[in-house]
């Protein structure tokens, strides 16, 4: 009879953390990939491989083509039901597939979509590392470009 309230718990515990994971975490996002038809990436044509020095590789350029949140988490809301994704839109960030870091342009709805956290942190940083890559010239930018697409397709 000991072994009831154990069981009890046990199986309270389950319950508990399935329902969680499937309401409100990024749990059912795991994997997910940019789609080549909704998200195939459109570079901003502002930016060459020209003037590098005067836009990616400006210290504060994003900044200045950064869209605003009220763009972006607007679109996020559609893009998340166009993606079939659940959970809150705090679990996803709403990311450029070719980053402003790389030259990815910022608004068109084609080239942002809704990559679930944690996974948008961790490609953010192989983004500055792309970004550092062609700044100082170890890739050029349409290299990079492919790469970052190529992550973001392929691998979720």
């Amino acid at each position: 009879m000991r072994l009831v309230p154990y069981v009890l718990l046990v199986v309270a515990a389950v319950v508990v953390v399935t329902t969680v994971m499937r309401h409100h975490g990024p749990s059912n996002a795991v994997g997910v990939r940019a789609s080549w038809s909704r998200t195939p990436g459109v570079v901003n044509p502002d930016v060459t491989e020209v003037n590098l020095r005067d836009t990616v590789c400006k210290r504060g350029w994003t900044r200045t083509v950064r869209p605003p949140t009220s763009y972006t988490n607007a679109l996020k809301l559609l893009q998340l039901r166009a993606y079939g994704l659940r959970g809150p839109p705090s679990a996803f960030q709403e990311d450029h597939l070719i980053s402003l870091e790389l030259g990815g342009n910022p608004t068109d709805p084609r080239n942002l979509w809704p990559e679930p956290y944690p996974r948008a942190s961790h490609v953010d940083q192989i983004e500055n590392a792309l970004n550092r890559q062609v700044c100082t010239g170890q890739l050029t930018l349409a290299a990079a470009q492919r790469k970052e697409s190529a992550l973001k397709h392929a691998d979720g």
